[in-house]
């Protein structure tokens, strides 16, 4: 199979050229092609009868150009360069009669010319020579594209988003019975799968310029106590019936402890696992674990913390003395004189006068849905049916990140830097006494209990960084989940209520409905929720 192609033919009377239809199934001549070879070699012809010399172009034709006799043109090529520099394509014209052909050490040559350095294929360049094909792409180079890597991919086979929302009723109440916040495991069950990250691997175009993949990100399975890492080090696997928990990022599991009350009976509990209480939480006493928390009945003034989430099925009467403290969430039916603090969201049917801080959202819905009284805090959103008390009971709302979390984060970034520099001076002096004594060079015991003594600094201080970096991780989420903060009340909201957003306030003057308050050009400003 040949493309048709072109010939210019010299004679006495002028330039002719020779137009060769295509075989074995070719591209046909293009006109355009042939206009922009004779243009760029200043070869005159006539435009109408060329273009009539194409129509109908069956069988081989000589067709005249001008009347000017014009010098031999060799053997000619364009060649084409891709913009991303990973291939050029030659595009070869036949000489004149009677002038000369390129030789494929000059077509080398001029490649070598153009800097083309890799990829060159040779077959190609080759074949046209030994076998001449006119008006036909010619792929003389080809750059090797780089391989995209494969971040790591780490699969849970349990649920690890575990909102302890409540389920609304159709009549538009709040179930808060039915939380599903314990995940219960089995001895032998795999909890997670680890998909290794494939590294990209690099590429060249045909300058000779390599093309490094992008750095793809790698993964590790980070769990606790009571799990297993099979051998490849690619799954791990619950060692006992119990309770699985995702608490930044790691995987954990324990037992799960199961209680009818905590009162004069149990005294105060610690666990260190997750917690399941039938019935109350009563005054005085203390209930800690480093799970998760469940109360079906109620809590009363008392001390309840949590590694993970708080739920409380008939809600917390704190006495003013009840405190609340979880590093996940806080779902409880009301929470009324009470204390409460989560770095994730708070969820109730009511607030009355407390002190709740949340770390994302706090959510008051439900067939009441009111804060009255107190103060509460969040660094994205409060949502509320009605905020405020139209006995004037103070009540304060704020939303933003809390200046204590930038300052914490700025804390950190300074401490990772003098754990970094300690970790730095040390393992010079390290690999230094460990290389005196592959060289059997004198070590006094002084010097090695020293070194013994940098290697234990050094590990703690590893460790250091590993909860530094996994305490900076959940400050940037709760910093992008404060994008925007707003208040939003679906209902009303009443006079002398005070609004913080950021580092501005406002209070609120008169009766407002369905109304969100957000920040905008430095004040609190209300704006309509539908």
């Amino acid at each position: 199979m040949k493309n048709g192609f072109f010939q210019l033919v010299h004679k006495e009377d002028g330039t002719y050229v020779r137009l060769i239809p295509p075989v074995d199934g070719g591209e046909a001549l293009s006109l355009d092609e042939l206009r922009e070879y004779l243009d760029t070699r200043i070869i005159t012809y006539d435009s109408g009868e060329l273009r009539n010399a194409f129509l109908e172009l069956d069988s081989e034709k000589l067709v005249r150009l001008s009347e000017e006799a014009t010098f031999p043109r060799k053997e000619s090529y364009s060649l084409t360069v891709s913009a991303d520099k990973m291939s050029a394509v030659a595009r070869f014209y036949a000489p004149s009669s009677g002038a000369k052909k390129m030789t494929q050490e000059e077509m080398m040559a001029e490649i070598s010319a153009r800097n083309i350095k890799y990829g060159i294929c040779h077959e190609n360049i080759e074949a046209f020579f030994k076998d001449r094909a006119y008006c036909q792409d010619v792929v003389i180079a080809r750059g090797k594209p780089m391989e995209a890597g494969v971040p790591a991919k780490i699969e849970y086979l349990f649920p690890t988003e575990r909102k302890a929302k409540p389920a609304h009723r159709e009549d538009g109440s709040v179930d808060f019975h039915k939380l599903n916040t314990v995940c219960p495991c089995k001895e032998g069950q795999v909890l997670a799968r680890l998909t290794p990250a494939v590294q990209g691997k690099p590429g060249c175009n045909i300058l000779g310029t390599e093309l490094a993949p992008p750095t793809v990100k790698d993964e590790k399975l980070k769990f606790g106590k009571n799990i297993d890492l099979s051998e490849d080090r690619l799954t791990i696997i619950s060692k006992i019936n119990g309770h699985v928990t995702f608490i930044n990022g790691e995987v954990f599991v324990s037992d799960l402890l199961e209680l009818k009350n905590v009162d004069a009976s149990t005294g105060d509990v610690e666990h260190n696992g997750s917690i399941i209480v039938y019935g109350n939480v009563c005054s005085g006493y203390s209930l800690k674990a480093d799970g998760d928390i469940e109360i079906k009945g109620i809590v009363e003034g008392a001390r309840v913390e949590a590694g993970g989430n708080i739920s409380i099925a008939r809600g917390m009467n704190g006495m003013s003395k009840g405190v609340l403290l979880a590093k996940g969430h806080v779902v409880s039916k009301f929470l009324e004189n009470a204390e409460v603090s989560a770095l994730g969201y708070v969820s109730a049917e009511a607030i009355l006068h407390s002190q709740v801080r949340a770390g994302t959202e706090i959510e008051v819905t439900g067939k009441k849905g009111f804060i009255t009284g107190g103060k509460v805090m969040a660094s994205n959103k409060v949502t509320v049916k009605t905020l405020g008390s139209a006995m004037g009971a103070s009540t304060v709302v704020e939303v933003g990140i809390h200046p204590e979390l930038k300052k914490r984060k700025m804390n950190l970034l300074k401490t990772m830097q003098e754990t970094r520099k300690c970790i730095a001076d040390i393992e010079p002096v390290m690999i230094a006494a460990i290389q005196k004594k592959q060289k059997s060079l004198s070590v006094t015991d002084e010097q090695m209990k020293h070194v013994r003594k940098l290697a234990i600094i050094r590990l703690q201080k590893k460790k250091e960084l590993e909860d530094i970096y996994r305490e900076l991780e959940d400050l940037e989420d709760i910093l992008e989940e404060s994008e925007d903060p707003s208040v939003d009340v679906t209902q009303e909201v009443f006079p002398g209520t005070k609004i913080c957003i950021l580092d501005v306030s406002m209070v609120v003057k008169r009766n407002l409905k369905f109304c969100r308050f957000i920040r905008s050009e430095g004040e609190v400003k209300m704006t309509a929720l539908y």
